[in-house]
C-alpha cells in the first residue's frame, strides 16, 4: 500500500521555509542529513523513486528519509523549487549557528586549512568549493564580499555538503587567525611548498583576482603550475589542486569519529 499524495506542499513547508536553507534534490538531503543537520520537513513526488535511490546509495540514511518524506503532486512540488531537480526531492534544513561556526574558524591548532574566496561572483563555482572543501575535510570555507555562500544555487552547487564544514561570510578585516597563502601567477611555485594544517587558502574572484585588501593580508603568494599563454584555471579545479597538494605533502583529510 502506497502512502496517499497529498495535494499541496505539507503547512511545514511554509512554517519554516524563511528560517531555512533550501536543500535542492536527493542528493542535497542525503549530506545534509549524514552530517548532522536539522530538516524538519521533506517533500517529493515521487516517494517510492526516492526510497529506491536511498536504498541504493545511501541505506545509511534510509530511515530518516522514510519518516521525513511527504509525496505531494507533481505541480505542488514544483511550485517549491526554482528547477525542478531530476530526483524530484527538496527538503528544508535549519542553517548551522554563526556563533558556532565561526568558533570553529577561530579555534588553533586546526586539522586543516580554511579554503577563502575573496569576492566570488559565481554561485556554482562557490557551491563546487564547498563541495571540494568538504571532501577533503578542511576546517570551512569563508567568502568575502557580497556573495552569499548559503544561497539556494551555492546550496544546490554543493551538494547539501554545506554541513560537513564550516560556511561563512567574513570581512577580510575579520578572517580567522592563520598564515594566509594566497594564490596568485607571480607567486612561489607551490610544489615547493608545504602548506601547514592552520593555512588560510586565499583564491582571488573568477575575474580580477585577489582583491587589494586580501593581498595585503596574505602572508605568502603561491602560484599553481600552468602551461605558458594559458590564462587561468577555474576556480574550483585551482581550489581541488590546493587541496590535494596539502593533502599529499603531509595534510591528512579529517575523518569522522
Amino acid at each position: 500500500m502506497t502512502d496517499p499524495v497529498a495535494p499541496g506542499p505539507p503547512a511545514a513547508w511554509h512554517l519554516h521555509a524563511g528560517r531555512c536553507v533550501l536543500l535542492d534534490g536527493f542528493h542535497a538531503l542525503k549530506h545534509a542529513l549524514r552530517f548532522g543537520a536539522e530538516v524538519p520537513v521533506a517533500v517529493t513526488s515521487d516517494r517510492s523513486g526516492a526510497l529506491a535511490l536511498a536504498d541504493e546509495l545511501a541505506p545509511d540514511v534510509r530511515g530518516e528519509l522514510a519518516g521525513l518524506l511527504t509525496e505531494v503532486s507533481r505541480e505542488a512540488y514544483a511550485s517549491v523549487v526554482a528547477r525542478p531537480h531530476p530526483t524530484a526531492v527538496a527538503a528544508l534544513a535549519v542553517r548551522p549557528s554563526r556563533a558556532a561556526g565561526l568558533d570553529t574558524l577561530a579555534h588553533t591548532p586546526r586539522r586543516a586549512p580554511v579554503v577563502v574566496l575573496d569576492q566570488p561572483r559565481n554561485l556554482g563555482n562557490a557551491g563546487a568549493v564547498i563541495r571540494l572543501a568538504a571532501g577533503f575535510g578542511a576546517t570551512g570555507v569563508v567568502t568575502t564580499g557580497t556573495l552569499d555562500p548559503w544561497h539556494p544555487t551555492v546550496v544546490r552547487g554543493g551538494a547539501g555538503l554545506h554541513f560537513a564544514t564550516v560556511v561563512e561570510r567574513l570581512e577580510v578585516a575579520g578572517l580567522p587567525p592563520g598564515p594566509v597563502f594566497a594564490l596568485d601567477p607571480e607567486g612561489e611555485d607551490i610544489r615547493g611548498l608545504k602548506l601547514p594544517d592552520d593555512a588560510l587558502l586565499a583564491f582571488g574572484s573568477e575575474r580580477s583576482g585577489l582583491s587589494p585588501e586580501l593581498r595585503a593580508r596574505a602572508d605568502h603568494l603561491v602560484a599553481l603550475p600552468m602551461r605558458p599563454q594559458v590564462s587561468s584555471y577555474n576556480l574550483a579545479t585551482s581550489v581541488a589542486m590546493t587541496l590535494y597538494h596539502w593533502s599529499a605533502t603531509g595534510g591528512t583529510p579529517q575523518q569522522e569519529p
